[in-house]
């Protein structure tokens, strides 16, 4: 099993391209299969959740080929045919992998009446259940059991229109939901909706395949059903959580980056917060500079909330930088629950960290030393790179199948701004 090992205490210099968003392209990808014609998803990410979804509509029969530069992400093109779907069920050994995994459900109901979908697997960050998801569908006329540990549903006549309102924000129930509309009968009106930029992403993917969509950007979408949707080309949108990384990755090594192929109102709220603390944001040609304002970063409160708040996903890497700063700092997680199991592993690094429930008391420290960590998710991951590049002495972090899942070559990018970072193969240390 590989590990990351670091060698910590070199300020990050250079400038590091970001690739499309994860989470958009997740749901875009399964956006295939509501049409037969073909759909050109731009700048996708190679990633294993990637790979993971390619082999799962494989299975569906959706024939994909790459037809873009495969070494740039920006450059890369892959196309998506669902000329004929040719099962209609997501196996428990693809699914488990993979939460995201469940983004198939809505589609195939609604474009062939009938779906069997193992329920979910993925990160051990909470439950996030799939109730809504499940209840929205009901609302639509979709009979659902779970049966087997699967997601049975069945639409013979096809969806109807409804209105949902979410009682709470959930991002995947939003798209879920929103993909199997654009087939339905009539009018289906999503309230409370999610409205990450990678909801919005999908909403303009869906608009340019023929479906009608007003409300963008907003917590209310209607949708018009249509009674097929055609192929588009799209550009997936430039991954925010990776922006904000990296931004931190020059933060906590007092470094400067040029962060290309991104957009700083996508990162907004972290930037602002991240600006108290004393990381500067100049806005550049394709992307942004990051360095620190003042030489010193100071302690702050952060809490987590649904977008345009502050990212569940960027919290793991607020907490790192922050057991650099000065002062103390209260993280406050409202998104999801367990999702501090990265915090006993900084600690093992010499951080001050007393966690209370939905809250964790940072008390910064002068400097993180090296030790061996293990990633316990995604986030957790990258957070535990983040302490080891400014760390003093060797940073080995274990489980790094947890990164591969969202971040594209890390340590190359990395090491080419003069990060001490080698990813090792666990023959090397036989």
């Amino acid at each position: 099993m590989d590990r990351i090992r670091i060698r910590g205490g070199n300020p990050l210099r250079g400038s590091i391209e970001v690739g499309g968003a994860k989470n958009a392209a997740l749901p875009l990808m399964t956006a295939s299969l509501l049409t037969d014609e073909t759909l050109v998803l731009k700048n996708l990410p190679i990633l294993a959740d990637i790979n993971t979804l390619c082999n799962l509509l494989l299975q569906h029969g959706v024939a994909i080929h790459m037809n873009g530069a495969g070494g740039d992400c920006a450059g890369r093109a892959v196309d998506f045919t669902a000329k004929d779907i040719t099962n209609t069920t997501a196996p428990y050994d693809l699914v488990r992998k993979m939460r995201a995994s469940v983004l198939v459900l809505g589609p195939l109901v609604a474009r062939c009446g009938e779906a069997k979908v193992s329920l979910p697997g993925g990160c051990a960050i909470g439950a996030r259940p799939v109730d809504l998801h499940i209840k929205g569908l009901e609302l639509m006329g979709a009979q659902i059991e779970i049966t087997g540990g699967y997601i049975v549903a069945k639409a013979p006549k096809g969806l109807h229109g409804a209105e949902i309102v979410f009682p709470k924000v959930s991002v995947g129930a939003t798209e879920n939901l929103l993909m199997a509309a654009t087939l339905a009968k009539g009018e289906t009106v999503l309230v409370n909706a999610a409205r990450e930029p990678e909801v919005t992403d999908l909403v303009h993917c869906l608009v340019a395949m023929g479906a009608k969509i007003s409300g963008i950007g907003t917590d209310t979408l209607r949708i018009q059903g249509v009674d097929r949707l055609h192929g588009a080309r799209h550009m997936v949108v430039p991954d925010r959580i990776e922006t904000g990384t990296y931004a931190m990755a020059a933060a906590i090594t007092g470094g400067e980056l040029d962060i290309l192929n991104t957009r700083l109102d996508l990162i907004s709220a972290a930037a602002k917060v991240l600006a108290q603390a004393g990381v500067e944001f100049t806005e550049i040609d394709n992307g942004i500079r990051v360095s620190r304002a003042n030489g010193a970063l100071h302690g702050i409160d952060v809490m987590t909330e649904p977008f345009p708040g502050f990212p569940t996903d960027l919290q793991a890497q607020m907490m790192a930088l922050m057991c650099t700063a000065g002062g103390a700092a209260m993280i406050t997680e409202t998104i999801f629950e367990n999702r501090f199991m990265h915090a006993p592993e900084l600690m093992r690094m010499g951080a001050r960290i007393t966690v209370h429930g939905a809250s964790a008391l940072v008390r910064g420290v002068e400097r993180l030393t090296g030790a061996p960590v293990m990633a316990t998710d995604l986030r957790a991951s990258v957070s535990l790179v983040l302490a080891g590049l400014a760390a003093e002495g060797e940073t080995t972090v274990n489980r790094v199948y947890h990164l591969d899942r969202g971040y594209e070559r890390l340590e190359e990018k990395l090491a080419a701004c003069g990060a001490d970072i080698e990813r090792v193969r666990e023959r090397d240390d036989d």
